[in-house]
């Protein structure tokens, strides 16, 4: 089978495949003899660089500081070809995702950080449709959630709180979101038409939820959370489920929405802090953090202390 130098029928034809594990480099003791399966070596002036699983360097008492997950280009490329591991390498930058290429005989290999294989993935296959014959892109659905998106709700929440938006550190055991989310479904103040889901192609790739939240007797919507999956977001996904709960909630003549979140990001929806409404947050340590949007019918002169859904407390 002869190897192909066409930069354009190598993108085109491209499948890039993720293999299973985490892999390290190590600079391999001197002396030692080779152990474990080792999947690539580098001689250089200064020592043996090897690239093996990660279990077997820590088998090895071997360390190391970069855990890679290895995706191969599953196109027979030519060592003549040219331009392949440029446009690459070019699409994970402009994604702000590190690559190390590795070039076999057959085929290309990159190791990318384990937690943007994801990502790495969805960004490579963008690259091989934006270079053959394109599909219509996928619609964005936006609509009501029903009971059994739940398991799949749960799943993303899960996988989108993995790392704390408060401390930016990865979270230990299950995010207490969706021990959250879970019974925010079954409350008293679940509304929904409220609890919306964004479906991509068939899978839930988003969600947001308001409960029916309250300022003395005046009634307001407690948003959150809100979750996308994470090899999607920072694509409009959370914009778009923000701006359907806003057209949602003035279409119901609803007064307000509250939220717990970055003043930066939700500003653009048009939330202000709560307190220049007359409303306190459940918690005075939140400050700016915690805001409201005034809708359509927002009656003024409100004053007092929001309180979330039940499950909140």
């Amino acid at each position: 089978m002869s190897a192909d130098k066409d930069l354009n029928t190598l993108l085109a034809t491209m499948r890039p495949e993720l293999r299973a594990g985490e892999f390290v480099y190590v600079l391999w003791p001197h002396g030692r003899p080779l152990a474990g399966a080792i999947a690539a070596a580098v001689r250089e002036a200064e020592g043996l660089t090897v690239v093996l699983p990660r279990a077997d360097a820590d088998g090895q008492g071997l360390s190391y500081d970069f855990v890679g997950a290895w995706i191969t280009l599953q196109v027979h490329s030519s060592l003549e070809a040219v331009g392949l591991t440029a446009a690459v390498s070019a699409a994970l930058t402009e994604a702000k995702i590190s690559c190390n290429v590795l070039a076999g005989f057959h085929h290309d290999h990159l190791l990318v950080p384990v937690a943007d294989a994801d990502r790495a993935l969805e960004v490579l296959h963008e690259l091989v449709a934006a270079s053959g014959e394109q599909k219509p892109a996928p619609e964005l659905v936006l609509r009501s959630e029903q009971p059994a998106d739940r398991p799949a709700i749960l799943a993303l929440t899960a996988a989108a709180f993995s790392v704390s938006p408060v401390t930016g550190l990865p979270v230990e055991g299950e995010p207490e979101e969706v021990q959250l989310l879970a019974r925010l479904f079954e409350c008293e103040e679940y509304l929904p038409d409220f609890s919306i889901v964004a479906e991509l192609d068939g899978e839930v790739v988003g969600h947001v939820i308001s409960t029916r939240g309250r300022v003395g007797e005046l009634e307001l919507l407690g948003l959150g959370p809100i979750g996308v999956v994470p090899r999607l977001q920072r694509h409009g996904i959370g914009s778009a489920l923000m701006k359907e709960t806003i057209s949602r909630a003035n279409a119901a003549r609803e007064r307000g929405i509250a939220l717990l979140g970055s003043s930066e990001y939700y500003s653009r929806f048009g939330f202000v802090p709560s307190t220049s409404l007359g409303v306190e947050a459940p918690d005075r340590a939140w400050g700016v953090h915690f805001q409201l949007l005034p809708l359509a019918v927002w009656p003024g002169g409100v004053s007092g202390t929001f309180r979330y859904a039940g499950p909140f407390g």
